[in-house]
């Protein structure tokens, strides 16, 4: 136990006593008239034994309106500090006593709720929930959150869809208010819908169901238009059914929804316009992108574009000025490159050398990051391990290792 959840036990402690003392409001208070259980509650914790301090203020405190708000936050101590089981008994406690109203009851369930969830009891947990978005007007939406927290961690994404259509506002032709929804926990609702859409379509994709997807995926969007990865789960889904033009207009929104995505399109984008003969035009595109959001991938692809059309020599001297203006350890990689293939003998040699330095340089680098917890990696994850989050995670905007900025 760290001094911290000490200094909280001590607080909690203070309340308890202020709490029975005030039982006697209408009569002067003496020390007396304070459970032997608190002083021994005391005792333990002045001793560094916080366990058994938890136990007497529990035995202590009487349970009634007066003091559910403290058993409650005793509660959220513990948890907090990873005592779920302890956590657990506090708040059951408070369900056996039959004479508290029953929005405290309600109460009680949803902190039962969390206990669970942070214990990995998640079956108990969704039926306590369940059972308050019946019973609890007040709870309702708060139970339906922590609902959608668990059905992300079992990937059950038909019932999170159930219950996210539930929590979005509605719309009323009478002008009616909504519910103020800014203080809620987790982040907006319709964001998060549709990438349960885009899950679900991801399962469609993988077994063949290609038109099935597409319409899950045209959902994503109408719930998101900002849904980045239902543009290009649609440019998918249409190369694989041969639409090629569909395919590119899908993959080019891209570039309007969030511009920090555009890396993502190129390779799928390379392929429809093979497809359709008209490569020009992609180099025409992505000189537009690499003009207005410049990052690395753009300047490779655009490299590629160079070499194909002009050869190893305008690639080099393009990726040479892309170098000078902005470092990248890809953009670097590549150069070494193409002047590889120019050379002979021990300078190519000296240049192979160079270039597996600079890729283990370039392989040890995290390529993403969660823009709100700052969570790494080198593969792109729609959903952030770190920080619970839908779209968070994008392109590392870094000088010298995956990203090219202007001045």
């Amino acid at each position: 136990m760290n001094e911290l959840f000490l200094l909280a036990l001590l607080f909690l402690a203070i309340g308890i006593g202020w709490l029975l003392g005030r039982r006697g409001s209408n009569r002067v208070s003496t020390a007396a008239e304070l459970p032997s259980q608190y002083y021994k509650g005391l005792n333990y914790l002045l001793d560094g034994r916080p366990d058994g301090a938890v136990d007497a203020f529990i035995t202590a405190l009487e349970v009634n309106s007066e003091t559910l708000e403290t058993h409650i936050a005793l509660g959220n101590v513990l948890r907090k500090k990873g005592e779920v089981d302890r956590a657990i008994r506090v708040h059951q406690n408070l369900l056996a006593r039959p004479s508290l109203p029953r929005s405290q009851v309600h109460q009680a369930h949803l902190e039962l709720a969390r206990d669970y969830i942070s214990a990995g009891l998640l079956d108990r947990a969704e039926r306590l929930l369940l059972d308050l978005v019946e019973e609890s007007q007040d709870l309702r939406r708060t139970a339906q959150r922590y609902l959608l927290e668990i059905y992300q961690s079992e990937r059950e994404w038909k019932r999170a869809v159930e219950v996210a259509l539930k929590l979005l506002p509605k719309k009323s032709l009478l002008g009616g208010s909504s519910p103020d929804t800014s203080k809620e926990r987790g982040q907006n609702v319709a964001v998060a819908l549709a990438h349960y859409y885009c899950e679900i379509a991801a399962g469609k994709i993988a077994r063949g169901k290609l038109q099935q997807a597409h319409k899950l995926l045209q959902q994503a969007l109408a719930t998101d238009k900002q849904c980045v990865r239902a543009s290009i789960m649609i440019g998918d889904v249409e190369y694989r059914s041969g639409h090629h033009k569909m395919a590119i207009k899908a993959l080019r929104k891209v570039r309007a929804q969030d511009p920090g995505y555009i890396p993502e399109t190129v390779s799928l984008l390379r392929q429809c316009y093979r497809e359709l003969d008209d490569e020009g035009a992609l180099k025409v595109y992505l000189q537009g992108c690499l003009d207005a959001h410049s990052s690395a991938i753009l300047v490779l692809a655009v490299a590629d574009d160079i070499r194909e059309a002009q050869g190893n020599d305008a690639a080099g001297e393009f990726l040479s000025a892309q170098l000078a203006r902005q470092p990248s350890l890809r953009g670097l990689s590549r150069l070494i490159s193409t002047q590889i293939e120019q050379s002979e003998g021990e300078e190519r040699n000296k240049l192979a050398v160079l270039q597996e330095l600079v890729g283990r340089l370039v392989a040890d680098k995290n390529a993403y990051r969660c823009v709100h917890c700052g969570f790494a990696g080198k593969h792109l994850h729609w959903f952030c391990p770190g920080c619970k989050t839908w779209g968070s995670i994008k392109t590392i905007r870094d000088t010298g290792t995956e990203e090219w900025n202007h001045p």
